[in-house]
């Protein structure tokens, strides 16, 4: 053990028992250590981020924000990802989940397995939207402004000789979408395989989960991505899903 930590730790407990501060007697006699050691360890933690000092008092400091936040980010990555392998196993088929944040498509997560294996990202996934149903679900979800920036920076080009060839034969697909209705494609992005995704409503996020299979079991799709869609809204009902991570 390293003692200097243990220590450090102690007074960073302390500060964080205080929402209005505490001054370094306080912190150290909670702490049980001499006050020079406090001081010490102070100064560091206060150099550090990890404490600030406001009108002779210590608080907690922007760097362990930092540190409970990182602890809330996994813990919801955490969720979502036991979620994604649950819809896995019942739907017999790779599951995916993605969001459209900050102008681009982010795969925030995918479950597998070694008998049935995910996509491979062959082409960047955001850049390629037009071509995957992840991304043509996503874009469906958009305005037309917002699409458009979308394309301006990722012009439609056929990736595989099943890719939509060109932009108004895109915006005509997605316009023709319902609200709810899944998007499917086929070898679109990826030759032998194809896949659905249906949109998942979260608040202003666009976002969406999705399933992909071998060309072989195209037999399966529809029936794998009602199963899917019938199991997201307990999906969201029990975990209150997250897009903030």
């Amino acid at each position: 053990m390293i003692g200097s930590v243990q220590r450090a730790l102690r007074l960073l407990e302390a500060a964080g028992s205080h929402s209005g501060g505490a001054p370094a007697k306080q912190l150290a006699r909670e702490a049980g250590l001499p006050l020079p050691t406090a001081y010490h360890l102070l100064r560091t933690l206060t150099h550090e981020g990890y404490l600030r000092r406001e009108s002779g008092v210590f608080v907690l400091g922007a760097a362990a924000g930092r540190l409970a936040g990182g602890g809330l980010q996994q813990k919801r990555r955490t969720m979502i990802l036991d979620s994604l392998a649950h819809f896995r196993d019942a739907v017999g088929a790779p599951v995916y989940f993605a969001v459209y944040r900050e102008g681009e498509i982010e795969v925030v997560g995918v479950s597998d397995t070694p008998g049935s294996p995910a996509c491979e990202e062959w082409a960047d996934f955001r850049a390629t939207g037009f071509a995957h149903a992840i991304g043509q679900c996503l874009l469906g979800q958009l305005d037309e402004r917002a699409r458009k920036d979308y394309y301006d920076r990722h012009p439609v080009e056929a990736i595989t000789p099943y890719t939509v060839r060109d932009l108004h034969t895109l915006e005509n697909r997605i316009g023709a979408l319902g609200r709810m209705q899944p998007v499917i494609e086929r070898q679109e992005y990826a030759l032998g395989t194809v896949c659905a995704a249906i949109p998942i409503t979260a608040g202003d996020t666009a976002a969406t989960m999705a399933i992909s299979l071998p060309l072989h079991q195209e037999d399966r799709l529809l029936y794998v991505v009602d199963r899917l869609r019938s199991e997201v809204g307990a999906l969201l009902s029990s975990l209150s899903f997250s897009i903030s991570i």
